[in-house]
């Protein structure tokens, strides 16, 4: 099981504004300050109770199969290393294009396309309900939601102050990304190298 600092660094990078403060540029462009505001409060009220429900249910859905840890850990390693492996081949200019995105700026852009899915990527909920399932007790379980929510809570604060910054986080943000990405693809190595040696001494 990874531990906090480590889990904070693979969501952080899976559910945090990397990819956010682009969309979230375009969609309000031109939008006054009230509509910014609820747009990305809603967006992330959205993204919030999805990702927590999907980690309960997920988890217990996960349980009733009886999946081994080790499994479930060489799982979330493999995600991990697919994921960070791809952010770190994006920094090559190989990102895919923004979504296309209505005009002018609206509040049922709060759903889709921020929330969902520029917030909520289907390998971040993947990514969630593992670290979920592998948590060895409640306050771990507890940990990852708590992490989850911190992480919306930047993202809504990033996004507030977005007009006044934003030249500062495009230069940023690209950085952080990139050097999180390298680290992560190594953590999902780790991750994949434990988990195997842990099923191989199980086995024998």
């Amino acid at each position: 099981m990874p531990d906090t600092m480590q889990i904070f660094s693979i969501l952080f990078l899976m559910l945090g504004p990397f990819k956010i403060i682009g969309t979230f540029t375009m969609i309000t462009a031109g939008a006054d300050p009230k509509l910014v505001s609820a747009i990305s409060n809603r967006a992330v009220l959205y993204a919030s109770i999805a990702l927590v429900l999907a980690a309960v249910v997920g988890e217990s859905v996960i349980m009733k199969f009886g999946i081994p840890v080790p499994v479930l850990a060489l799982a979330a390693g493999i995600i991990l290393f697919l994921v960070a492996l791809i952010n770190v081949i994006n920094q090559y200019g190989l990102d895919e294009p923004p979504p296309v995105v209505p005009d002018p700026p609206t509040i049922k852009m709060a759903m889709s396309p921020l929330a969902f899915p520029t917030i909520v990527t289907p390998y971040g909920i993947a990514t969630v309900i593992v670290l979920t399932a592998i948590s060895p007790d409640l306050q771990g379980k507890v940990t990852v939601l708590v992490i989850v929510l911190i992480i919306m809570v930047i993202n809504l604060i990033l996004m507030m102050v977005n007009r006044y910054i934003y030249k500062v986080l495009a230069v940023c943000l690209p950085i952080l990304g990139a050097v999180l990405g390298v680290i992560q693809v190594a953590l999902g190595l780790k991750i994949i190298y434990n988990s195997l040696k842990l099923l191989l001494d199980l086995n024998q």
